[in-house]
């Protein structure tokens, strides 16, 4: 199939359950009723088994849905463990969740609301190591991890095994899902064949996310998920959605597989694919740190320690807010700076965010000068440092 997207709808993922219980057509008889679902479709969804990779907040707003709808087996992988800050987006997690594992705090979710799923805990780091035999015991995989190299891994894991695949992405104040299936249409690579350059896509902790995004492209995974399941309606093979919630708007964009792409047949190094950290062995090396915290920073110029600070926005933006002492130099000439660059201390470069002061430290240091980037920028300073410098 090399047409942009699905033309009509894939055969169903799973045989249907024997029978359904009357508690359990009475519990789902709204979508039980739903045209082309039937007790069918219900007792397909019983026989599933689907694997949720994240339980942050793309994993929240799936790994519920799934059960509530009666799904009969969820998987749930994360190694990271709950945090505060998780709670806004992250609501299968509550207060006293904190400082449990994610996946762990998923599953009792998932049993509370759902005692016939079986929720399946995978406390630990998908790595090219166990992806296959983790991902090989599901009919279906939601990819709602945070980075590229695990989407990289998922998707090639899935495409070896012969997996269908919904992926979803959220920043800011929007996201976006897709299909991917490389037994009848395009995969992740097709879309996407090689990742951004390291730091120029900002994490959720240093862009932030609208909760409710998260609950928007969540919905329309899980939408995806029970079409690929009972085999109805035209699934997004092929095709990507997009929602920006400040328009309320979506817009579409369809793909089709490269025809010069080569059928992924292993696993490779994903953290060295996406350049997440060095290539090669690391032993007996000395890996200098190349970020600073905005607290961190603040702590060492008020104990006197020699920094030179230079800010590499536009000189409008320095106008609006700035670091006390800075030095304004714009990212467009940053290499001519190099010859100005102080001989004692150390340089720490800062922007709105993050993004142009790593790409700043990855343009000096192509001409030997190591410095530091500011992580989250001066909006992280504003937030955490100095609330009297202006956001914008």
């Amino acid at each position: 199939m090399t047409v942009a997207a699905q033309a009509t709808p894939l055969p169903p993922l799973v045989a249907a359950a024997d029978t359904l219980t009357a508690e359990e057509l009475t519990r789902y008889s709204r979508q039980i009723v739903l045209p082309g679902f039937g007790p069918l479709g219900q007792g397909r969804l019983a026989n599933a088994r689907v694997l949720v990779v994240g339980a942050g907040g793309l994993g929240s707003a799936t790994i519920t849905a799934l059960a509530a709808l009666g799904v009969g087996t969820v998987g749930i992988v994360d190694a990271d463990i709950v945090e505060l800050s998780n709670l806004p987006r992250q609501s299968i997690h509550d207060p006293g969740s904190v400082g449990a594992g994610k996946a762990a705090s998923a599953a009792a979710s998932v049993r509370a609301l759902a005692t016939r799923t079986r929720a399946v805990v995978h406390d630990l780091r998908l790595t090219r190591e166990n992806a296959l035999g983790i991902l090989g015991d599901y009919d279906l995989v939601l990819d709602g991890s945070d980075n590229f190299a695990t989407r990289y891994l998922v998707n090639d894991a899935a495409a070896i095994l012969g997996t269908p695949l919904v992926w979803g992405a959220v920043h800011r104040f929007g996201g976006q899902a897709g299909v991917c299936w490389a037994v009848h249409g395009p995969q992740y690579r097709d879309l996407f064949p090689q990742p951004p350059e390291p730091g120029s896509v900002p994490s959720c902790e240093e862009a932030g996310v609208l909760p409710s995004v998260c609950a928007v492209v969540g919905g329309i995974m899980v939408g995806e998920a029970v079409k690929l399941i009972t085999g109805t309606g035209r699934t997004l093979l092929g095709r990507v959605t997009s929602y920006d919630a400040l328009t309320g708007g979506f817009r579409e964009l369809a793909y089709e597989r490269d025809p010069e792409g080569a059928p992924i047949t292993e696993l490779v190094d994903y953290d060295a694919f996406c350049g997440t950290t060095p290539p090669g062995d690391t032993a007996g090396t000395v890996v200098r740190p190349t970020s600073i915290t905005a607290p961190e920073l603040a702590r060492r110029l008020a104990a006197g320690e020699q920094l030179t600070v230079v800010d590499v926005r536009e000189p409008w933006e320095a106008e609006i807010a700035s670091i006390p002492g800075g030095l304004l130099k714009p990212l467009p000439g940053i290499e001519g700076w190099v010859g100005e660059v102080p001989a004692e201390g150390a340089v720490v470069l800062y922007c709105h965010h993050g993004i142009r002061s790593e790409t700043a430290r990855r343009r000096l240091a192509a001409s030997g000068v190591e410095a530091l980037s500011l992580t989250g920028g001066i909006d992280a300073w504003s937030l955490s440092v100095d609330p009297r410098v202006a956001r914008y």
